[in-house]
């Protein structure tokens, strides 16, 4: 630890040699990145470490070129050192969406918010080269979290065959639901804790290095849907739909895809996103011990229990999950208070 902060302040004496400089923590995220508020006399940053062996800082600064270039408020890369992991970024402030989001100003907000993504979903290369593509191997391995983290570890359930053929099964018919809906480039985790409001009250987007092509409703339901915050079900759906008539606009779905479509779409692409987090959330407990993600997998276990009970096909998989994981849950989840 020492050696590393000895290279962080010799990383920022050579950007501002002339100035005495001050550094703390500001926050950390799901990831092994950690970031510094920077000051001195006259000015602040924001400092990104990312070791090298665990956290890929050029991608970070590609895609932040990238997603600037189509006019998206992206922090700004100052100077880096990318062999160090150590990136120098304009501050964005401390203003998350999600902490000035109420039942009050939410409709105006997430418009603002959606609004951006037609611009995202330009995006589908950096300099670097095209982006990955979120295709079937990319979904499957993404469930499989839930199946590795969750299920055994979480919650201790062992699957007899039956079961995991059951929800093998099931997976296939999600990615097959997911992969079926026009694709564009994506941000891959669009909520409200990755967007910051400015003093002009427009919203800047942050933790978008993990971008991909992918379907497109993904970023929208992962903002309405969000882990952190859940919203009446009428609300969501007025926005989903106002959605949907923005991407017509401009021309991300064809004219043939109808709203129909792009509601089931939604429906089971936000399935397989809360899938995969309930078994990141465990992940990042019971490995990494951030156990301040167990506070929100109740919101998460509750967008999967109530989506899956809505399509017939889903009916076996909805009776295993309210029978066996939701009981389960309740017990790990008392035994944590």
């Amino acid at each position: 630890m020492a050696e590393r902060l000895s290279q962080i302040q010799n990383f920022l004496q050579q950007y501002q040699a002339d100035s005495p400089i001050q550094f703390h923590a500001i926050s950390g995220d799901a990831s092994f990145r950690r970031y510094f508020r920077v000051l001195n006399d006259t000015a602040h940053w924001v400092l990104m470490d990312a070791p090298p062996a665990l956290e890929d800082s050029q991608r970070f600064m590609a895609v932040a070129n990238a997603l600037a270039a189509a006019g998206l408020q992206v922090p700004a890369v100052l100077t880096s050192d990318p062999a160090a992991g150590l990136v120098l970024l304009q501050d964005l402030g401390d203003d998350l969406l999600q902490f000035s989001l109420n039942a009050q100003n939410a409709t105006d907000w997430y418009r603002q918010a959606l609004r951006l993504l037609p611009m995202m979903q330009t995006v589908t290369a950096t300099s670097q080269g095209p982006l990955p593509q979120f295709d079937r191997a990319f979904v499957l391995r993404e469930l499989q979290i839930f199946l590795d983290w969750f299920l055994p570890v979480h919650l201790q359930i062992t699957l007899d065959a039956t079961t995991s053929q059951m929800l093998n099964s099931t997976f296939e018919r999600i990615a097959d639901e997911v992969l079926a809906q026009p694709q564009a480039g994506m941000h891959r985790d669009f909520h409200s804790r990755n967007l910051m409001i400015q003093p002009d009250q427009s919203l800047a987007v942050i933790d978008f290095q993990d971008a991909v092509v992918g379907p497109v409703c993904y970023d929208a339901v992962s903002l309405l849907r969000d882990c952190y915050l859940r919203w009446p079900d009428a609300l969501v759906a007025s926005l989903r739909d106002e959605f949907y008539l923005l991407l017509q606009q401009h021309n991300r779905v064809s004219a043939d895809y109808s709203l129909v479509q792009f509601r089931r779409a939604f429906d089971w692409t936000g399935l397989q996103r809360h899938l995969k987090v309930c078994g990141i959330f465990a992940r990042l407990y019971h490995r990494d011990g951030k156990a301040g993600y167990l506070a929100d997998l109740p919101r998460v276990v509750g967008y999967v229990r109530d989506i899956a009970a809505i399509y017939p096909e889903l009916t076996e998989f909805s009776q295993w999950f309210d029978s066996v994981v939701l009981a389960r849950f309740a017990e790990v989840s008392a035994c944590a208070q």
